[in-house]
């Protein structure tokens, strides 16, 4: 029989492949049976065996693809490299660099320049992590993150930014560092963007890969980047429509962008806006008629009142996203909140 794993011809009744060592016998994927070689269907159960199927994947070749296999084709016998499967998605792309930084260590040996950079790279990279985005790419003196994937949520935009004021927060404190130690600060500029990308992982070897996206976003984000002031933050009108009110933003007024054929209107995040949920912006919007959940709303009323009579009460409302759980409290808040001290966190 051979081997799955290398190929190697071995003796109809091994267990173990005589050149590589990989394990023979064939685990059914439903009951967890341990089936002779050369098996095709379990002993036990008669499911179907992974091992019998045509081109499975080796259990070595499924541990090196990694965790975005799902998106990744196997690779030939010959062991040549097919172009990857992609995988389409909107996502926010975020660029950062540290401005003038060739200038900066110009005159200065290489250990004292990565001694002044090394710092700034990684509070961007933990700001990027704080807010559970992936860097795809550190440069030399930036980084190249994505929110949105290949971690799903659904207010990446505003992740994104606050990733972006969290570096650019870090940065001017790394900057009053490096001055009390009479050296020259530096100063981060960054450039956001939201819209579609194909997003696939890219094999550079047996055990590394690239989660990368390709698409005209992406190079819109690095276009902000680039017109970004030193200390500041520029985002697209993309990115501006889903992030109003979150943010305070000022106008910069459209621009000329290389590579797009109309001007682009760019924005500057200057701070927190007055908004932190999808449902304060709602509220600002108007909101539509409250209706169907009568028994909801009583059943939050008595457990206040049991509260207020000594017996502390919790209440959760569990149900899929969408559905008004906000909402239902939010009404809740308007109409009971009267001789209470409300806190609230998000």
């Amino acid at each position: 029989m051979r081997c799955p794993n290398c190929g190697a011809e071995t003796a109809s009744d091994s267990l173990f492949c005589s050149r590589c060592g990989a394990g023979l016998e064939a685990s059914c994927g439903k009951c967890g049976t341990a089936n002779p070689p050369g098996s095709r269907f379990c002993r036990r159960c008669g499911a179907r065996l992974a091992s019998a199927e045509a081109g499975a994947t080796s259990p070595s070749s499924q541990a090196a693809a990694g965790p975005h296999a799902s998106i990744r084709p196997a690779r030939e016998a010959t062991g040549s490299q097919e172009v990857p499967d992609g995988e389409r998605k909107t996502v926010t792309v975020l660029f950062a660099d540290i401005k003038g930084s060739m200038e900066l260590i110009e005159d200065l040996d290489p250990e004292e320049a990565r001694a002044i950079v090394d710092p700034a790279l990684k509070l961007m990279i933990d700001a990027v992590h704080r807010y559970d985005g992936l860097v795809a790419q550190s440069m030399g003196d930036g980084i190249f993150a994505l929110f949105g994937a290949p971690i799903a949520h659904e207010d990446h935009p505003q992740r994104a930014l606050y990733a972006a004021l969290r570096m650019q927060d870090e940065s001017r404190r790394y900057a009053n560092q490096l001055r009390a130690e009479g050296k020259s600060p530096i100063s981060i500029r960054v450039g956001v963007n939201t819209g579609e990308v194909v997003v696939r992982s890219v094999r550079k070897d047996a055990d590394h890969s690239d989660y990368v996206p390709v698409g005209h976003s992406t190079g819109l984000a690095e276009r902000m980047q680039a017109l970004a002031t030193p200390g500041s933050i520029a985002i697209s009108e993309h990115t501006r429509k889903l992030v109003e009110g979150y943010f305070a933003l000022n106008a910069l007024g459209p621009t000329k962008v290389k590579g797009v054929s109309e001007p682009v209107n760019v924005y500057e995040v200057t701070g927190l806006g007055p908004l932190r949920t999808r449902l304060q912006r709602s509220v600002g919007r108007g909101l539509s008629k409250f209706v169907g959940r009568q028994a909801e709303m009583d059943s939050l009323k008595r457990a206040a009142e049991q509260a207020k009579a000594g017996h502390g009460q919790i209440a959760s409302a569990m149900a899929e996203a969408g559905v008004g759980k906000s909402r239902l409290f939010y009404e809740f808040k308007v109409t009971s909140q009267s001789g209470w001290m409300v806190l609230e966190t998000f």
